[in-house]
């Protein structure tokens, strides 16, 4: 009697992954002012998507979050991803800012969030911001140097300012003179997005 071999079927390939990015920082990433589809998370994934990356963009921005609000969020908001991010956009500081909170306090709140990151192996891109010119050099030399020295402490790509090409442009922000409308988030979300796509490469 002739014994016929089991055929076993060869696994399927899985499916990649598409790789999920976490926008965490303040009103700017939330899309404060904007209808949901035309705010910053919105944007980036349909540019992102128009750039050929598969890429999923969750929002976690919270209007008025200074950096140690955010500090204090970022492990249950993490928790709430369902899994590790492939990337976080931090994008923290400017509340700090106007409310002339000292540079160092939003330094070392930044420091701890990028710690808690780097310890759980989650790429970084970090937004920088500047200073309104009303706070002075002093403090603005503090702020804005913040940025590049946390980039340099901890190997992460920085962005250097989030608002470029916004910033200063009336017919770009909203009545309030602060958030971005619409054709802002564009603006930023155009400029932002190739820097957004290398740190996840």
């Amino acid at each position: 009697m002739m014994l016929l071999a089991p055929v076993l079927a060869a696994p399927a390939a899985a499916a990649p992954r598409a790789p999920l990015i976490w926008a965490f920082g303040d009103s700017l990433t939330a899309g404060y002012g904007v209808p949901p589809a035309q705010g910053f998370t919105a944007q980036l994934q349909a540019e992102l998507r128009r750039r050929g990356v598969a890429a999923t963009v969750r929002n976690g921005g919270v209007a008025g979050d200074t950096a140690a609000q955010g500090r204090a969020r970022l492990r249950w908001g993490l928790r709430g991803l369902g899994r590790a991010p492939d990337l976080v956009i931090v994008e923290l500081g400017a509340n700090d800012m106007l409310r002339g909170l000292p540079a160092g306090q939003a330094q070392a709140n930044l420091d701890r969030i990028l710690t808690e990151l780097r310890a759980r192996r989650i790429p970084v891109l970090l937004a920088g911001m500047r200073a309104a010119p009303n706070m002075g050099a002093d403090y603005a030399r503090a702020f804005e140097g913040m940025y590049p020295a946390l980039a340099r402490k901890y190997r992460v790509p920085l962005y250097p300012f989030f608002l470029d090409g916004v910033a200063g442009r009336r017919e770009l922000i909203q009545p309030d003179g602060l958030h971005p409308n619409a054709r802002g988030v564009a603006i930023i979300v155009r400029r932002i997005a190739p820097a957004v796509q290398r740190a996840l490469e």
